[in-house]
């Protein structure tokens, strides 16, 4: 072989060597891109928390939502939480929650039933608190909506039914049909006795909008990371791997003897 031949299959090589680099590094970034569209609202490290949370909470239409109106009953610093359960109950699970965000329907599909449990047995008081994260991190309102029409269950004192409806049907996290008053109202349906005239205007008002977006800073302010965040008596049991529902049920019913 020539060395001319020799010089030009070298060449040729080099160029696919450096062909191949530069595939390697858009798949790299491919990966990179669909990584940080997937943690949206899953705990996660430490880089990828400090981006849901800087754009966590961006609607744009929720800046001009009007005047702060607390649900009834609503507790805590600017009554922010909806409480769940006997206020005299010994333990206390503080949940911060998305009604788009997937990981916080797996969570409560499995603990629903050890919390309705043991709140029902006055073992546990809940303070739930709402947040939009879907809603800035993947776009629309549904999460926005979706809390303002729980809020407007809490009125009604149908929160825990509402609440437990939504996550039962939740859609895709890239849907965001709980943008649609029309579809929230038509799920309250399936909470005994909340699809009224008063629920209907307060979810098509917007009522408790503006409450929904101070909430939702109230938990960028936290810097919990992600939702669900879940405190048993202020210690993080989410991150807790060991963590079971069976668990968290010795946990309170020992707080309950003591």
């Amino acid at each position: 072989m020539s060395e001319k031949n020799r010089d030009g299959k070298r060449t040729a090589r080099e160029r696919l060597a450096v062909e191949r680099e530069k595939q390697k590094s858009a798949e790299k970034r491919r990966r990179a891109l669909i990584v940080g569209a997937s943690v949206v609202c899953v705990l996660g490290l430490a880089a990828v928390i400090g981006v849901v949370a800087a754009n966590s909470g961006k609607d744009s239409k929720s800046e001009s939502a009007g005047p702060v109106v607390a649900p009834s009953g609503a507790q805590g610093k600017d009554s922010l939480a909806i409480p769940v359960g006997e206020e005299s109950a010994k333990s206390t699970l503080t949940v911060w929650e998305d009604f788009r965000c997937p990981a916080c329907q797996s969570f409560e599909t499995n603990y629903r039933a050890v919390i309705h449990e043991l709140t029902d047995a006055g073992k546990l008081k809940v303070q739930y608190h709402l947040a939009t994260i879907i809603d800035g991190n993947m776009g629309g309102s549904g999460s926005r909506h979706a809390a303002n029409a729980a809020a407007c269950a809490q009125d009604a004192g149908k929160f825990t039914a509402y609440h437990d409806v939504l996550y039962e049907n939740q859609p895709q996290e890239t849907d965001d049909a709980f943008a649609k008053d029309s579809r929230l109202i038509e799920l309250a349906a399936k909470a005994d006795g909340l699809d009224t005239p008063t629920f209907r205007t307060c979810v098509e008002d917007g009522t408790h909008n503006s409450w929904v977006v101070k909430s939702n800073q109230a938990f960028q302010s936290g810097r919990f990371g992600g939702t669900p965040t879940v405190l048993l008596d202020g210690k993080n049991i989410y991150q807790d791997q060991t963590m079971t529902p069976a668990k968290l049920k010795q946990m309170v019913e020992a707080a309950d003897k003591s």
